[in-house]
């Protein structure tokens, strides 16, 4: 079948062909539909020591599709169910995995495999789609997970003010919750307003650039400094921008993947007695599930994130393109227009 493929840093993805996967006995064989390209796989191919990923690992972990083959030890789903996956892979035994969160597994890894046809998932790590979503539409269950969790992990509560710095889709889709939630103000910042009119469709109640008066633009349309503060980069800075952005006793929570390491001074948040926290994954037996269903028509749309849809063999050029600042936003992959059977 054919792949988007990983060889070394610096070098594009290429386009090939790997083995078809067979099921284990605990295990589905998907068709993929649709697969994000997240801004953690652009991180991955800048340094893919740190998750042990290396030549010929195909990427992708944001994907839903349609079931080809089944396992001999699996009982409860059926070649053609339609289904998303939660990348995360555990055990399947311990206390954490029995409650539905597998990323708190001592076992878990982090699984790939979305930019392909074809990919072999552990059962429970699939959840069916509801009736009414589109397959590949279940491909922004993932993401959506994601945000949820981080706005769960707030402590959020209706009427509360909020700020996210960062239009990428992680942000895009924290607004999005924090509105369908109930915030009274959703504030996304961003360097450039390319994303301006996409975070309105999606819940956001104004959109402020990000600039060396960031704390007083975000407090002038917030009605007053946030009571909590998204980070959602993953840049130098931004946690002690977000610090210095959020009311007094407020939470700011860290979203982004920053890499390399950061440097702050730790005394305004003290003063401030300032709430620091971090999020990261989601409870599948929860969060994935509540995504799933506000893929559902909804009075903000989670779909308007995706600004472009691709087939395998325009990965390798648009993938580069994305390590630039774009206006894209989300874009999904979709083996089966290179197919030409394109179907929902």
């Amino acid at each position: 079948m054919r792949a988007a493929i990983f060889d070394t840093v610096g070098r594009p993805l290429r386009i090939g062909d790997v083995p078809e996967p067979r099921p284990g006995a605990d295990e589905v064989v998907l068709r993929v539909s649709a697969c994000g390209i997240c801004g953690s796989d652009l991180h991955i191919t800048e340094d893919p020591a740190p998750f042990g990923i290396g030549a010929g690992f195909v990427l992708g972990h944001e994907f839903a599709g349609e079931i080809v083959e089944t396992g001999t030890d699996v009982g409860d789903l059926a070649v053609g169910d339609r289904v998303a996956v939660v990348p995360m892979r555990g055990c399947g035994r311990c206390a954490a995995c029995r409650r539905g969160d597998p990323g708190r597994c001592p076992e878990m890894t982090l699984i790939g495999g979305g930019y392909a046809e074809h990919v072999a998932v552990a059962a429970r790590q699939c959840v069916r789609l509801p009736d009414g979503v589109d397959t590949a539409d279940g491909a922004l269950a993932e993401p959506l997970a994601v945000a949820l969790h981080c706005i769960v992990r707030s402590g959020m509560k209706p009427g509360d003010r909020v700020a996210i710095l960062g239009a990428g889709p992680i942000g895009l889709l924290v607004a999005f919750w924090a509105r369908r939630m109930g915030a009274a103000a959703v504030v996304v910042a961003d360097l450039h307003d390319h994303q301006c009119d996409r975070a309105l469709a999606l819940g956001a109640t104004a959109f402020a650039i990000s600039d060396g008066r960031l704390a007083e633009r975000l407090a002038d349309a917030c009605g007053g400094a946030p009571d909590i503060v998204f980070e959602c980069v993953g840049k130098r800075g931004l946690i002690a921008a977000a610090v210095g952005a959020v009311r007094l006793q407020g939470t700011v929570v860290g979203v982004g993947l920053c890499i390399g390491g950061d440097e702050w001074d730790p005394f305004v948040a003290l003063s401030k007695e300032v709430n620091l926290l971090f999020s990261v994954f989601f409870h599948q037996g929860n969060e994935f599930a509540v995504a799933l269903d506000a893929l559902a028509a909804t009075p903000f749309r989670p779909q308007a994130l995706v600004t472009d849809t691709i087939g395998l063999g325009q990965v390798p050029q648009v993938f580069e393109g994305l390590r630039r600042r774009t206006t894209q936003c989300k874009v999904l992959i979709r083996p089966d227009l290179d197919r030409g059977d394109a179907t929902t």
